[in-house]
């Protein structure tokens, strides 16, 4: 890969391997952006930014430990100017409108393909809107309806399997051992759900789930 002085510098924040590495692939035999840094935390991320300059952070806000959306406000103000690109897999309307009440503009999915991917860092980094054709559905939506009520809550497959889990009581290291994956990416999504729902403890999620019919109410009271 050539570099110059002009290259755009990119931090990737995401927990996915295969996205990670697709990513530094494609966006690496592009000689206008370095991807410089790859981080799976929010705390390596922040060390990472305080370290250095970034043009542009691509992240799952889903994936990462964010407490909140408004950390991504918070390093949106800290580390001026750097650009969000949001690669997600899922984006509920809720979610889009505190992104949108954020100031980040730029929403693509993980089932992109490369020239969507390219177009939206190239967005980014000249500061324009680019949304996914499923994010711009949506906004037509918003748009045709004055008052548009919250949707149901959106659970991914992999979320709700976890939800099974806990109800199953299963414990968080339990859970990464069942399934595969590392500790901080099953609290990463125990964080996520528990938000999602509007839940403050497993009891409350467990409820949820039954009425939403994820677990059979009969098998978990036994």
């Amino acid at each position: 890969m050539s570099t110059n002085n002009f290259s755009k510098k990119i931090v990737i924040a995401d927990s996915q391997f295969l996205v990670v590495e697709t990513l530094k692939t494609l966006l690496g035999i592009d000689e206008r952006f370095i991807v410089a840094d790859v981080v799976s935390s929010q705390s390596e991320l922040l060390k990472v930014l305080d370290n250095g300059f970034y043009d542009l952070l691509i992240t799952d806000f889903s994936l990462i430990d964010y407490d909140s959306i408004d950390d991504l406000l918070k390093i949106k103000q800290k580390f001026q100017p750097i650009s969000i690109l949001i690669l997600t897999n899922s984006i509920s309307k809720t979610e889009f409108a505190e992104l949108s009440k954020i100031g980040v503009k730029n929403i693509i999915y993980k089932t992109a393909d490369r020239d969507e991917i390219l177009s939206a860092v190239d967005a980014a980094f000249k500061g324009k809107k680019y949304y996914a054709e499923e994010i711009l559905d949506m906004i037509l939506e918003q748009g045709d309806n004055k008052s548009v009520p919250d949707e149901p809550t959106h659970l991914t497959s992999s979320e709700i399997e976890i939800v099974r889990l806990i109800a199953g009581g299963l414990t968080t290291k339990e859970i990464a051992s069942q399934k595969n994956i590392s500790f901080h990416t099953v609290n990463t999504h125990r964080k996520n759900i528990f938000r999602k729902m509007g839940v403050s403890n497993a009891s409350e999620l467990i409820m949820h789930a039954i009425k939403a019919g994820w677990i059979d109410n009969i098998e978990y009271f036994i």
